[in-house]
């Protein structure tokens, strides 16, 4: 009879050591433990729209073909209304233009359709023209709205005193880094 008393007591301690251990652990004292919580935000801009790649237009307006002299018409560039370029605050925006698709003679070119007459233009990053946008050459964005940003292109053309009749365009390239 003695080996049943054992397998009695064995049989006993496996059914009553898991309550005797969650008995236990259910009067201790809770332990607090600190849990890290945290995300990491990077810097970046987003175009985005209709059509990002067709960021807005420098429009010089409309201008006599005869000039008694040679003129210059301005023009300030005007997001596409349907774009928008936003960062996060703070962020380091550049900016570089190219030629155009009509650059010759050291100068950025509109040209009007079906002809070679060309109309000779400059880039500036202020309305007084006095900062001009080199080619392809890095310049820094500054702006007050990261959720909306305007850049900084004024154009000024060099109106010849006599031009064919009809529109002049050029398509330039706008490259954005952050």
């Amino acid at each position: 009879m003695v080996p049943d008393r054992i397998n009695l007591f064995s049989y006993c301690w496996h059914l009553l050591t898991p309550l005797l251990l969650i008995s236990g652990s259910g009067w201790s004292m809770p332990t607090p433990v600190a849990v890290e919580v945290k995300a990491s935000v990077v810097n970046g801009c987003v175009v985005s729209g209709t059509n990002p790649s067709a960021i807005g237009t420098l429009n010089f307006g409309t201008l006599p073909g005869i000039n008694s002299a040679a003129t210059t018409a301005s023009a300030v560039f005007a997001n596409n209304t349907t774009i928008t370029l936003a960062c996060t605050p703070g962020t380091t925006l550049t900016m570089s233009i190219n030629g155009g698709a009509n650059y010759a003679n050291s100068s950025r070119n509109m040209k009007i359709a079906n002809n070679t007459d060309l109309v000779a233009y400059a880039l500036y990053t202020n309305a007084a023209h006095t900062t001009a946008i080199p080619l392809n050459t890095a310049l820094n964005v500054t702006y007050s709205n990261a959720n909306n940003i305007v850049l900084p292109i004024y154009g000024l053309a060099q109106i010849p005193r006599v031009n064919r009749a009809g529109t002049y365009t050029d398509t330039l390239t706008v490259t954005l880094n952050w």
